[in-house]
């Protein structure tokens, strides 16, 4: 199938419904809102959404096609946390814009979403290339809040459509601390692959990710296993840590 053929083939655009008729907000929230959804709300796509049996819940990954207008290589998706008081007649809100969309899931698992109730609608974007992206993103939208960005850019140049990431590790003992993520569309094919590099300080991540914008980045170096998995077989495992702060 075409780019042509599969953009066809993924029509019609769903329209985004926040469900906040005969509900209102103190100015600061409206303003908040207005700013970060509603003046833009026709160039949003729900690519998932979830929302709680009482309707005091919802929780979307939208696509804001307005971005490819904007500043170059700002995330393109949102992740929003709707809540709703009936009782009050009000409603609040929680947004962030995300590059991938295992990172937009993840923000919402963390803020009570259902981890099974947010996948994204098939219809609505390239599918997986291999089983090698699904564990990955997998992987982050559970692990998510184990890093912190500090450097994404998403290209959508139809010859060469990519997202890449640069993020820290919380635990400053974890292996390879820095870590870039690659997100490449084949536009053809209309799949995507997701991969992950491992490294030691920030400037070498982020001197992948604008190698690999110039075109010149040679292959992601491999995450560095944990001590467990490099440990000796037949030698027992010590007594677990518990890291201060941590639960998980």
């Amino acid at each position: 199938m075409s780019s042509t053929d599969a953009a066809s083939a993924r029509k019609p655009i769903p329209v985004v419904d926040f469900d906040l008729d005969g509900l209102d907000a103190d100015k600061e929230v409206l303003l908040a809102f207005d700013r970060t959804v509603g003046v833009g709300q026709d160039m949003l796509t729900p690519l998932a959404a979830h929302h709680s049996a009482d309707g005091v819940h919802s929780y979307y990954v939208l696509f804001d096609g307005s971005v490819t207008w904007g500043i170059p290589g700002a995330p393109q998706l949102m992740a929003l946390h709707l809540q709703r008081d009936r009782d009050t007649r009000t409603f609040s809100f929680e947004g962030e814009r995300l590059p991938l969309p295992s990172m937009a899931q993840s923000w919402l698992i963390h803020r009570g979403c259902p981890p099974d109730a947010i996948g994204l609608d098939p219809k609505l974007g390239p599918p997986a290339a291999d089983e090698a992206t699904r564990a990955l993103e997998r992987r982050l939208a559970g692990d998510g809040d184990h890093y912190a960005m500090g450097y994404s850019y998403t290209r959508d140049d139809p010859d060469d459509t990519l997202t890449v990431v640069a993020l820290r590790a919380l635990d400053e003992r974890a292996p390879s601390p820095f870590r870039v993520l690659v997100e490449e569309v084949d536009t053809d094919a209309w799949t995507h692959t997701l991969r992950e590099g491992g490294f030691d300080t920030k400037a070498e991540a982020l001197h992948w990710c604008f190698s690999r914008l110039d075109g010149e980045a040679g292959p992601l170096p491999a995450v560095r296993p944990t001590a467990a998995a490099t440990r000796p077989a037949g030698l027992p495992k010590g007594p677990a840590a518990h890291p201060p702060g941590r639960t998980r």
